[in-house]
């Protein structure tokens, strides 16, 4: 929306705003150095993906506290947390959801009901990714970069 002057950035309200972002941040940092100690750029990355509804992909030895950090900032941030151990054998199914038949109780018929994978998530713990076959990996994919998933043919 262009304007006729400049934008004043440094009003009381955009200060307030921004101290009260950058404590919180402070906030949090504090949290996770209490378990984590180091690892002080991935702890930066990670949480500034977190922060722009990004991803990140952790890569490193056992032993580094990957699983760690993931665990600590989801219960820092009170967010909801899963876990995916790829295998060779998982199906996109196993990730995205799939419908369910249920009983319906007030017709007593059966009706179709989705029932969501571990992808409806915040923050989700993708492990050994390279172990699964490419359209199951490719179903993760679609919810990482889209946002959405595709169960069924229906989005």
């Amino acid at each position: 929306m262009p304007t006729d002057g400049p934008v004043d950035l440094e009003s009381p309200d955009d200060i307030a705003v921004a101290d009260k972002l950058k404590n919180g941040r402070e906030q949090i940092l504090s949290e996770l150095h209490k378990l984590i100690i180091g690892q002080q750029e991935v702890i930066e990355q990670a949480l500034l993906t977190l922060f722009v509804g990004g991803n990140s992909i952790i890569v490193g030895v056992p032993g580094l506290a990957k699983t760690l950090l993931i665990q600590t900032m989801e219960r820092v941030l009170d967010l909801k947390f899963a876990r995916i151990q790829f295998t060779p054998d998982l199906m996109p199914s196993d990730i995205t959801g799939t419908d369910i038949i249920q009983e319906d109780a007030e017709t007593g018929g059966r009706k179709m009901v989705f029932a969501p994978g571990p992808v409806f998530t915040n923050v989700l713990l993708a492990d050994e990714i390279n172990r699964t076959p490419p359209k199951t990996q490719s179903a993760l994919l679609e919810a990482m970069q889209e946002h959405r998933v595709t169960v069924q043919g229906r989005l």
